[in-house]
């Protein structure tokens, strides 16, 4: 996922983070500086649903407009075939337990 949220900002007119944080304020949602500025500048690897739904109705978007996908780089982690063969090799080893020991360990 792409995170759009400076390219929607600006679309609607906002150009400036402090300008956005202060329409959320507005719109009573709350946000220190650090946090406006990780939103603004980068890639936010969790957001709120609550938080998402203040900052679509700032903007009048979708939040489809602030999450792009990109199919592309899901295909790139896919497993190959030669990666996807050696799993189920390795996957083929049995680990037993040993009785009178409290842990599994693999057969020597």
């Amino acid at each position: 996922m792409r995170w759009n949220l400076r390219m929607t900002a600006a679309e609607h007119g906002i150009w400036k983070s402090t300008e956005m944080r202060r329409q959320l304020a507005a719109a009573g949602l709350e946000i220190s500086a650090g946090k406006m500025s990780a939103l603004w500048t980068g890639t936010p690897t969790t957001i709120r649903l609550d938080d998402l739904d203040v900052i679509c109705a700032v903007l009048d978007c979708d939040p489809t407009a602030l999450l792009i996908r990109e199919p592309d780089k899901v295909e790139a982690r896919r497993p190959t075939v030669q990666q996807a063969a050696s799993a189920t090799s390795d996957a083929a080893v049995i680990v037993t337990p040993r009785f009178g020991q409290h842990r599994s360990e693999p057969p020597l």
